[in-house]
């Protein structure tokens, strides 16, 4: 990539990295705590409307839009949310949340047939070890549920990742959109059982400036500037030479916990931090070059892990919709 594209690419990882300090800003308020579930409806509204009437419906299946809107969408983030709100630290949230990469990985090679290499396979051994050194850091510290939640919320984005690949979407900012108006509802639904009515009621009638901010940053910058910049970018670039930038997005995140909310992870959460960082790295890094996305072909949003939509190979061959760099095709039956 040139120097300008670069940058944007880098900038795009700062956005993602500040957005894990701007949810913990505004789920907690000075003297307030915002319900986790109402928050994320609050996000998505703003992500939905007034975009919605001004950005074409995806070429995709009703099903398709439903199914990334509760797996990208409302599980991933309700579940972030929630484990913020129950104590994980922003910081080590957006490290744990890279997980779902290599968890992208595992779902492909078990409902798309996607087989993976054994560097890739390697990967998610390493990214493992991380995983399980950050859990006996954090025990030490702190339960481990909020950590086990932000997991199950990387295990959701994993699944909206599948989905996503497979329904092709052509317009991956118009997918983010359209699928983000399954949120609303159904999470200010729950949010209503579980906090109950006249909690949501006085949230709602005594909202204080950092959350309101804090939902405009998410919906607006992390959304859909991030997204309509990093679509872009994959668009007129090999995955390969995109996707490494997401790395910088725990250690953005990280630096920023610690400069704006004093968050200083243990060495034990910090090596088992570098590990996981080391499996999505062997994961997603494409080693010489060995493939090239042909130019306009445009992957599905959210995909951590270099996945493509359509592209050619060394050979000139067409490469299978949402190959991750390196994957083998499954065998014709």
């Amino acid at each position: 990539m040139n120097l300008r594209d670069s940058l944007l690419a880098a900038l795009v990882a700062v956005l993602w990295g500040l957005n894990f300090v701007a949810i913990d800003v505004g789920l907690h308020p000075e003297g307030h705590e915002v319900p986790p579930l109402l928050f994320v409806a609050m996000r998505f509204v703003l992500v939905v409307f007034p975009w919605i009437f001004f950005i074409r419906k995806p070429d995709v299946s009703w099903k398709a839009i439903v199914g990334v809107g509760l797996f990208m969408s409302a599980g991933q983030f309700g579940l972030l949310y929630l484990s913020m709100a129950l104590g994980m630290p922003a910081g080590l949230a957006s490290l744990v949340l890279q997980a779902q990469v290599l968890l992208t990985v595992l779902l492909a090679a078990a409902f798309l047939g996607e087989r993976p290499n054994r560097r890739q396979l390697a990967g998610v051994v390493l990214g493992v070890a991380g995983l399980a050194v950050v859990a006996v850091g954090r025990s030490a510290v702190a339960p481990l549920l909020p950590l086990l939640i932000v997991l199950a919320a990387a295990l959701s984005w994993a699944a909206g990742n599948v989905i996503a690949r497979k329904a092709k979407a052509a317009s991956g900012l118009g997918l983010v959109v359209w699928s983000g108006a399954v949120v609303p509802l159904p999470l200010a639904a729950l949010s209503l059982l579980v906090d109950s009515p006249d909690e949501v009621i006085a949230t709602l009638t005594t909202l204080q400036p950092p959350t309101i901010l804090s939902a405009l940053y998410t919906a607006v910058f992390a959304s859909l500037v991030g997204y309509g910049i990093w679509n872009r970018l994959l668009a007129s670039h090999p995955s390969s030479a995109v996707v490494p930038f997401t790395l910088l997005v725990p250690v953005v995140g990280m630096t920023a916990a610690w400069l704006a909310l004093g968050e200083v992870p243990t060495p034990t959460e910090l090596a088992g931090g570098l590990l996981l960082l080391g499996g999505v790295a062997t994961a997603v890094l494409t080693v010489g070059g060995r493939r090239h996305q042909r130019r306009g072909a445009e992957p599905a949003p959210g995909l951590g892990a270099g996945v493509r939509t359509g592209g050619t190979d060394d050979d000139g061959r067409l490469a299978a919709a949402g190959t991750l760099p390196g994957t083998r095709e499954p065998e014709a039956r």
